[in-house]
């Protein structure tokens, strides 16, 4: 085994080998600009990022047209948020989400009540589960976009999107999805999706490249761009596209197509193995919905020690986060157990496992004994 045996596949994902053997050459063999459209360099280009358009288009189950090429589901979640709320500028505008959203979407719509616009942000229960109904009776005549993420990246809860859905279509508003979770991991039908954005480092691509769905054939109003310069991605968004990424992207959104009800199961049998282990300890919780959540993932509250220790003494042999990557430095308990009611020293002494294509049962073994005995010596001394 390697050590530290890696269970935080929720913060990033190797590259799987095809993908970088796929993206090599278009680092230097095929250097052409995607844009270039007077020469065969430019041509080869421009095929490569359309046939990985497609891949990830066959993924989700879209059309090619409708995915819009970007630097990173952070870069997607602000051009479809703020990309909205520049279209309806000078409007009376409100947006409604929820407490538990990635701070790539909370910082956005922070960013918009200071413009002005108004923001609902929805309770969760003690699962993570937002009120449908609350939702529902949240929605004012000037609501302009639901922004909820599919699957929550601290406890992998699933939200309840086809109900979400219905609402959205109902009351004809703009339904925003932050996927990156959810895409390559689970099933996902978009109908009735306006907006989604996806990462590729999540799913075993390459960083630094994602994409936003942009739902076509459907009168509600699409964002605008934030990025001028060009007009490429049918002028949602400016700049020279990164082809060895957008190659990358692809060739990940192709093999998560053939895997990912097969490598779901095996992750759930691991997960399972790693939790039975684990609340073996005692005083230990696991936090969310046990029946709908993400396959590979478990977060896991362990009581009568310090947080900050906790993390310091389990790294050593097992890379975990106590969250989300953008916060893992923060001394501060998950907004997303806060949100849920945990209590501020517990969901400090929080653990989130996600586990991936590389995971095996001895590296679960091996880390189940290992944190007994981390816990054991931290409530010693």
């Amino acid at each position: 085994m390697k050590y530290p045996i890696y269970l935080d596949y929720n913060a990033t994902t190797p590259c799987s080998p095809e993908v970088i053997e796929e993206m090599i050459p278009w680092f230097g063999q095929h250097f052409g600009n995607a844009a270039s459209k007077s020469h065969p360099y430019g041509w080869m280009a421009e095929d490569a990022v359309e046939t990985a358009r497609e891949q990830i288009a066959n993924l989700i189950g879209a059309k090619p047209k409708e995915i819009i090429f970007t630097s990173g589901a952070t870069e997607a979640i602000n051009l479809a948020i703020k990309g909205i709320f520049e279209h309806y500028r000078g409007e009376k505008q409100h947006y409604i989400s929820c407490t538990t959203e990635h701070k790539a979407v909370l910082d956005t719509l922070d960013h918009l009540q200071s413009k002005g616009a108004e923001v609902t942000y929805l309770p969760v229960n003690q699962f993570g589960e937002i009120d449908l109904d609350l939702l529902n009776s949240s929605i004012l005549p000037h609501t302009k976009m639901i922004a909820l993420m599919w699957a929550n990246n601290e406890t992998g809860l699933i939200h309840q999107m086809d109900r979400i859905k219905e609402i959205a279509e109902e009351r004809n508003i703009i339904l925003f999805t932050d996927a990156v979770q959810a895409v390559g991991k689970i099933p996902l039908d978009i109908k009735g999706i306006h907006l989604m954005a996806i990462s590729a480092h999540k799913m075993y691509g390459p960083k630094g490249v994602g994409a936003m769905y942009v739902r076509h054939n459907h009168p509600l109003p699409k964002p605008l761009a934030l990025i001028d310069g060009g007009g490429h991605e049918k002028g949602f968004r400016s700049g020279t596209l990164n082809v060895p990424g957008i190659v990358g992207f692809g060739k990940a959104a192709e093999l998560r197509s053939k895997n990912q009800i097969v490598e779901a199961s095996r992750l759930e049998n691991l997960r399972n193995q790693l939790e039975s282990k684990i609340l073996e300890i005692e005083g230990t919780t696991v936090n969310g919905n046990l029946q709908n959540r993400l396959s590979h993932v478990s977060n896991i509250s362990f009581g009568g020690v310090e947080g900050v220790e906790l993390l310091q003494r389990v790294n050593k042999e097992v890379a975990v986060s106590s969250g989300s990557a953008c916060t893992s430095i923060s001394p501060k308990p998950s907004h997303v157990l806060a949100a849920m009611g945990i209590d501020p020293d517990l969901g400090r002494a929080s653990i989130r496992f996600s586990l991936g294509l590389n995971t095996t049962e001895s590296e679960i073994i091996f880390a189940a004994e290992y944190i007994k005995k981390v816990v054991e010596t931290l409530r010693k001394s």
